[in-house]
Order: structure tokens, then C-alpha cells, then sequence
């Protein structure tokens, strides 16, 4: 049976943390990581402002390391939670040695493998494409039932969301339900047939480009103009949000949602404080990068050191993998809502 983990608050001694990461200047890699550290660092001090006893051990491990050097460092085994490796030939050196020390290894970004389905010790954050696929395809077909799916193909050539409409017509059609196909480049009166009267209609693209799904609001809002019976909801993906800010008012119109494991919310008074206080400690704005590193560190640190349920950019929900260790399964449904302003939903 799958389980949900729990950080258990420690509220006597000390905590020890561990980073584990390419905190260097050299390349993206390590620019993102010192981002990623630095909120890390604004959390311990919100943590120790509040009554923690909380140390923090930083070790520079870049791509060419030999991650069981840093292994031997002082400080190494006393640590309560390491966060890293970055890199997937670093994680089984780092599993095995949180696993003999008893300490709780957060693998925060992306790797290869299935360490964390054998490893007891290790929380996996990242979520996988596929991963986040498969749960909006089951969000779709448990919480939209009573929806017909219209699927737009947006002849782009270059896009891998095929996959995801895919699988969705395949899980519909398991279930009884068929989906209607239609084409950006359809006239308007074959494009209007895809659409139910009857039922609310569930509206996704076949690409995730910005260019395509202009044209596909601009095709729907003819439709809509010429068959006031129609309604449709935008059902779009996590790339969406990088140009949500230039299509606000027409996803509010569609009443869209956007599938993610993340939500960079600019408008927020705590992210917006969070920004001036970043730049006032490190006398530099964050890089313009979804989602957000700094406030990536910061809520992974609050949610697991901290054990807080809040965020503000990046919930957690880990799940227990048989008698390995845990998967981030916390995901999202950033709704623009036909009324105005935007909610996040959480599953």
C-alpha cells in the first residue's frame, strides 16, 4: 500500500543539513545550484528565526566530482538531510552512504534511474513528463467526466505532446468515451462539428508552442461567436505558464487549466517579499527561470526541515515506493477562472 511521508518536526537538539550540489560559477549548472542554495538559505534562517537550532554543511560537488571524496568530509554523517547529487552517476555512491548513516537523502532535480525505488532513505522531488501526464490524463478522465474532449491537431511538426493526447484518447476509449479530432487548418463549419452542444467541451492541443495556441483561441472564439450553445474549457500544459502573463484575459475566457507540478505566482505578497529580500541579501534579482530556484530551495526546505503543508512556489506530497523510498506525487491545476483572478488546485 502506497503511503504518504511525514517530516516529523524536531523540536529539541539540532539539525544538521547537508548540500550536496555544483555550487560553483563555472557554468548553468552550478549558476542555477547557487540560486537553488541560496534559498536554502533564506528558509534555514526564517527556521532559525523561529526557534530552530539548525546547522548547514555546503559541499561543492560538480560534474567531474567524485562524489564519495565529499562523502568523507567532516560533518558528512551527522547530517539529518542531505540535499543532491545534481548528477545521476553521483546518486548511487550518496544513497548508499544516507542509507548506512540513517539520513534522509532529497534528490531535488532530475536523475535517471530508479534509485528511489530501492533506496529507503531517498525522497525524490522531481516529477518526471510522463510522470505528469499520466496523472492529468487520470484528472481528466475521473474529475471531467461528463466533459467531450475535443482534441485540436496543431500541425506542428516539431511538438512531443502527441503522447499525451494519445494516451488520453486510448484511457477514454477504455472507458467508453470517444474524443473528437479536429485541425487548426480546418474551414469553420468542419471545425465546429468536433464540438458538443450538449455538453461542456474540454479543448486540447496537440503542441504546447505559444504561436499554435494563438491561432487555436482565435478558431475558438469564431466558433463561440457564431454557437452561443457551445462552451469550452482550455485544457492546456505546464509550458503555458511562461507567456500566461501576454494571454490572462483569453485563458479566462476559456476558463483554462494548466497541469504542473509548480506555480511561480508574481502577484503574491509573500513572492513579491520574497524577491526584495533576496535581492537586498545577495544584490542581485533571481535569473528569469520556471520555476524559480531560489524559491524552489526555500519551499523545499520549509516543507521538509520546517515541516510545513504551505508553499509558495513548489508543493510536495511524497509517497511511499513499496520498500523503497518516496516520489513527489503533489500536483496541480492552475485554473484561470471565467470571473477573474487565478487559483491553484491541489491534488
Amino acid at each position: 500500500m502506497l503511503c504518504c511521508a511525514s517530516f516529523a518536526q524536531q523540536s529539541t537538539g539540532t539539525v544538521n543539513i547537508g548540500v550536496m550540489l555544483p555550487l560553483h560559477n563555472v557554468d548553468g549548472d552550478g549558476k542555477r545550484m547557487v540560486e537553488y542554495y541560496r534559498g536554502m538559505l533564506m528558509a534555514v534562517d526564517k527556521l532559525k528565526q523561529e526557534g530552530m537550532n539548525i546547522n548547514v554543511h555546503a559541499w561543492n560537488v560538480p560534474i567531474d566530482a567524485d562524489v564519495r571524496t565529499t562523502l568523507l568530509k567532516d560533518g558528512a554523517p551527522e547530517c539529518n538531510y542531505i540535499f543532491g547529487p545534481l548528477y545521476s552517476k553521483q546518486v548511487k555512491a550518496m544513497g548508499d552512504f544516507c542509507k548506512a548513516y540513517g539520513i534522509k537523502m532529497i534528490i531535488p532535480f532530475s536523475i535517471t534511474g530508479n534509485d528511489a525505488d530501492k533506496n529507503s532513505n531517498i525522497y525524490q522531488v522531481y516529477q518526471s513528463p510522463d510522470d505528469l501526464n499520466a496523472t492529468a490524463i487520470q484528472q481528466i478522465a475521473e474529475y471531467y467526466a461528463n466533459y467531450h474532449v475535443v482534441v485540436i491537431d496543431c500541425n506542428d511538426t516539431t511538438s512531443k505532446k502527441g503522447t499525451f493526447t494519445f494516451a488520453l484518447r486510448q484511457v477514454l476509449k477504455d472507458k467508453k468515451r470517444e474524443a473528437s479530432v479536429t485541425n487548426l487548418r480546418s474551414s469553420d463549419e468542419m471545425f465546429a462539428k468536433a464540438f458538443s452542444l450538449t455538453q461542456p467541451n474540454l479543448v486540447i492541443l496537440n503542441t504546447g508552442r505559444s504561436p499554435e495556441l494563438t491561432q487555436a483561441m482565435n478558431k475558438l472564439n469564431v466558433l463561440l461567436e457564431a454557437n452561443k450553445n457551445v462552451q469550452a474549457t482550455l485544457f492546456g500544459y505546464t509550458d503555458w505558464l511562461m507567456y500566461a502573463k501576454y494571454n490572462k484575459e483569453r485563458f479566462a475566457k476559456y476558463d483554462a487549466l494548466v497541469p504542473t507540478y509548480f506555480y511561480y505566482n508574481e502577484n503574491s505578497t509573500s513572492t513579491k517579499e520574497f524577491e526584495a529580500k533576496y535581492k537586498q541579501n545577495f544584490n542581485q534579482d533571481m535569473m528569469y527561470y520556471l520555476p524559480h530556484l531560489a524559491l524552489t530551495g526555500y519551499d523545499h526546505v520549509m516543507q521538509i526541515v520546517g515541516n510545513r503543508s504551505t508553499w509558495m512556489q513548489s508543493p510536495m506530497k511524497f509517497v511511499k515506493q513499496g520498500n523503497g523510498g518516496y516520489r513527489n506525487k503533489a500536483f496541480m491545476l492552475i485554473h484561470y477562472k471565467k470571473s477573474g483572478g487565478v487559483e491553484a488546485i491541489t491534488y
